[in-house]
């Protein structure tokens, strides 16, 4: 079967790093693994050099500050290349067979295909993320933070569920798919860039769609929390860059206006009560 380059963008990462890499260095049909680290000042690095000298299918690339999650993920990528891109996070787990499974639907799949998995956490609950739908940002007019409300259904009778958009947490996809709609949008710093690239993926004839029947761990947001006013104020920055690319041309002025203060309002509203939690 074609290989499959496993890309991991790792961010002071290290409590999670270690078992991301063994379980990736045992996964099926897995030819290449790049990891790219966005500045880490933990114990990352470290990991990553003991794997790679144990590992010679596994390269790093340490980048001297961090430009964000999209500009690594297409750094990784540019530096593979074997006919499939599976993009993991740091904190996520996969097992022996995940991705070769993942292939195997795909190739099951006339046309192209970006897929994801069922995400579930430590106690087995699933991660709304796995599934989501277009944001309509016209909507938070009438429900501020609907916008990030954009959960779907799992449809337990599909194997393979079509859906809007899938997690950034995996995410796998041939490379002529990716090459062809220009990789990541690196003008998002953190979140959105999944939303994106999967609107990108189904504009340019693709199917995006949830492998049901394939779960996987996500312990999530293990490099993001310690700084999550940062987090925040990029996962809003990345609302207003999407709807200005999708959607403000088919708004008049009062609506994008409208809107971007209901993004900026929610942000106010989360940051309060992060700081009310540090209180």
């Amino acid at each position: 079967m074609p290989g499959i380059a496993a890309v991991v963008v790792t961010h002071e990462s290290a409590s999670s790093i270690d078992d991301c890499l063994m379980r990736l260095r045992v996964a099926h049909g897995v030819h290449e693994i790049r990891v790219v680290d966005n500045a880490s000042t933990d114990d990352t690095m470290e990991i990553v050099q003991r794997h790679a000298l144990q590992d010679a299918r596994l390269r790093f690339i340490a980048n001297p500050d961090n430009p964000g999650f999209a500009v690594g993920c297409n750094q990784g990528a540019r530096d593979t290349h074997v006919p499939w891109l599976a993009f993991v996070n740091p904190d996520l787990m996969v097992e022996a067979d995940t991705l070769s499974r993942l292939r195997a639907h795909a190739c099951a799949v006339a046309g192209e295909i970006v897929l994801g998995v069922d995400l579930v956490d430590e106690d087995g609950v699933r991660d709304a993320a796995a599934r989501r739908r277009d944001p309509v940002f016209a909507a938070m007019l009438r429900s501020p933070g609907a916008a990030s409300r954009l959960g779907a259904p799992v449809d337990e009778g599909r194997a393979l569920q079509p859906v809007d958009i899938i997690s950034g947490a995996l995410m796998l996809m041939p490379r002529a798919l990716f090459d062809r709609i220009g990789g990541f949008d690196e003008g998002y710093r953190l979140h959105a860039e999944d939303m994106d690239l999967c609107r990108r993926a189904r504009d340019a004839g693709a199917v995006v769609a949830v492998a049901n029947d394939i779960r996987v761990l996500h312990l999530r947001g293990v490099s993001s929390r310690a700084r999550p006013v940062f987090v925040e104020w990029h996962k809003h920055r990345g609302l207003w860059r999407y709807f200005r690319k999708f959607e403000a041309a088919q708004r008049g002025p009062f609506a994008r206006m409208g809107v971007f203060a209901a993004i900026w309002m929610h942000f106010g509203a989360v940051l309060a009560r992060i700081l009310l939690r540090r209180r």
